[in-house]
């Protein structure tokens, strides 16, 4: 009887670990902001989840390696669907792009660890 109840116990522990570590690896937010730039593009794209993909290039340059110069580019997938569609009716204008950061991605959340849930500005 003993035996029973002690192996219940280690099994929910068990079981609480493995949900905490699900829930922070994929569903907690390590970070939201905002990213403004010209819209690259913006996809819909998949084999089984179907999911929305963009690259957003930002203004200034940066270096990778000595002498050589690279754009911004922003990669993210789009949560809503309006969202999305609308963003592929302005491909090219400037976007103030509100993310939320994951530690991983889903593969029905997208590609990228990076969701834009909202536009704040078009112009």
């Amino acid at each position: 009887m003993k035996s029973k109840k002690t192996l219940f116990i280690v099994l929910g522990i068990v079981f609480l670990i493995l949900a905490g570590f699900l829930y922070y690896r994929y569903y907690f937010v390590f970070g939201e902001g905002v990213k403004a730039g010209q819209l690259n593009y913006v996809v819909k794209k998949g084999y089984m989840f179907k999911t929305y993909e963009g690259k957003l290039i930002q203004s200034g340059f940066r270096t990778g390696q000595p002498g050589a110069i690279q754009s911004n580019e922003f990669e993210f997938s789009v949560a809503d669907k309006a969202v999305a569609e609308k963003m592929m009716l302005n491909s090219g204008k400037v976007f103030e792009l509100h993310y939320k950061e994951y530690v991983s991605s889903l593969p029905w959340r997208g590609y990228s660890p990076f969701v834009v849930d909202s536009i704040i500005s078009v112009k």
